[in-house]
């Protein structure tokens, strides 16, 4: 098993010196572990090394691992795709969502969220660079849905996440990171102080710094916390 306090230690480090270089508070940020197909025993080691907020792929699979870590602070991601007919596991499970693609989804989670739970936070997933391989709304088509979630119950749209195509060098990496975040300026400029959007989920273990230059305050990475996976996965 990797030494997830090694790791950890070397990933919060690189993200502290990324947001020195950028001239931000490495505090805004925060580090979503990733731990999509890890035991329950690799999260309570993460969680020893300091770690509180982990993001699932699978929803089967981290329901059985949040039931099985209930005895834990733990703040959970869903950050897989989402099918309609599933969202009620997410809506009483999870605190956030990242992959919000169309006002249907997000009218379910208003519907399922338990009364006795906080708002979920959500952000709508924006397909940047219009990949055709790639779920996510188009800017325009976030614009739209901005409007129409924002008068849900039960759910707080928190901002957007982009994973951007592959991009090799920080300049490069830069640019669809700094588009989201044009986004996002130009819909906090149609909304309310109440109502505007705080949070970039954007950046991985391959492209953390670029996005930290361009305002991410959530980055996800897996693998560089965890170690490799085995070769079974869901």
């Amino acid at each position: 098993m990797a030494n997830i306090e090694i790791n950890t230690t070397s990933v919060k480090r690189r993200l502290q010196q990324a947001a020195r270089d950028a001239g931000r508070n490495p505090e805004d940020i925060l580090l979503l572990a990733v731990s999509k197909t890890r035991t329950s025993a690799q999260v309570r080691l993460a969680v020893d090394s300091g770690l509180s907020s982990f993001g699932e792929n699978y929803l089967q699979e981290a329901v059985e691992k949040i039931d099985q870590l209930t005895d834990l602070s733990i703040s959970w991601h869903f950050i897989g795709p989402l099918q309609s007919n599933k969202t009620r596991q997410v809506a009483e499970h999870f605190d956030w969502i990242h992959t919000v693609d169309r006002l249907k989804i997000a009218q379910r989670l208003s519907n399922q969220r338990p009364a006795d739970r906080a708002p979920l936070n959500i952000c709508l997933q924006i397909n940047i660079d219009n990949e055709t391989t790639k779920a996510g709304l188009s800017p325009d088509q976030a614009l739209i849905a901005t409007k129409n979630i924002l008068d849900l119950p039960n759910i707080k749209l928190r901002g957007l996440m982009a994973i951007p195509a592959v991009r090799q060098g920080q300049q490069a990496q830069q640019k669809p990171f700094s588009k989201l975040q044009q986004l996002m300026d130009e819909i906090n400029r149609l909304l309310d102080k109440s109502e505007k959007l705080d949070t970039l989920s954007m950046g991985m273990s391959g492209d953390l710094e670029a996005a930290i230059f361009e305002n991410a305050t959530i980055i996800r990475v897996g693998t560089d916390i965890f170690g490799p996976r085995s070769v079974k996965q869901q």
